[in-house]
């Protein structure tokens, strides 16, 4: 065991008063104790720089258990987006015969469509653009 040495500890009557209660509830032996595993967690915590090391138990327990409903939910939506975009791909893959080069010009033309969105494009909006190409279309006629 190591060498302890004394010096003064001022706290006010307040604070003193709530150290004397709790020190028990720790399991410490003495306020001494106490105070110092109180000093230890906080130099772990100055020297870990992550707060997420001392969160309780139970809030991680909390925040993992959300996160993974989070997840879940998700992938759900994900999977149900992507089925009822191959039954749409596959309705107009059946309705119309396309080639290599409308693919092609298809694809850069989406890409561009939804980096300019953001990806937050819609039918409407698409429907809007394409009556909007008719009508230049119709001007130059």
């Amino acid at each position: 065991m190591s060498r302890k040495e004394k010096f003064p500890l001022y706290l006010t009557p307040e604070k003193k008063a709530r150290l004397e209660r709790r020190y028990q509830e720790d399991g410490s032996r003495s306020i001494t104790a106490f105070i110092e595993n109180a000093i230890d967690l906080y130099l772990d915590y100055l020297s870990a720089n992550d707060a997420g090391l001392f969160l309780p138990a139970s809030v991680k327990h909390y925040l993992d258990s959300r996160l993974d409903q989070m997840e879940d939910r998700l992938a759900s939506l994900a999977f149900k987006q992507a089925v009822e975009l191959d039954m749409m791909a596959g309705i107009l893959a059946d309705a119309y015969q396309f080639n290599e080069e409308d693919l092609r010009r298809r694809r850069a033309e989406s890409v561009r469509n939804v980096k300019r969105t953001n990806g937050r494009i819609t039918l409407e909006q698409r429907v809007r653009e394409a009556w909007e190409e008719d009508d230049v279309w119709q001007d130059w006629s």
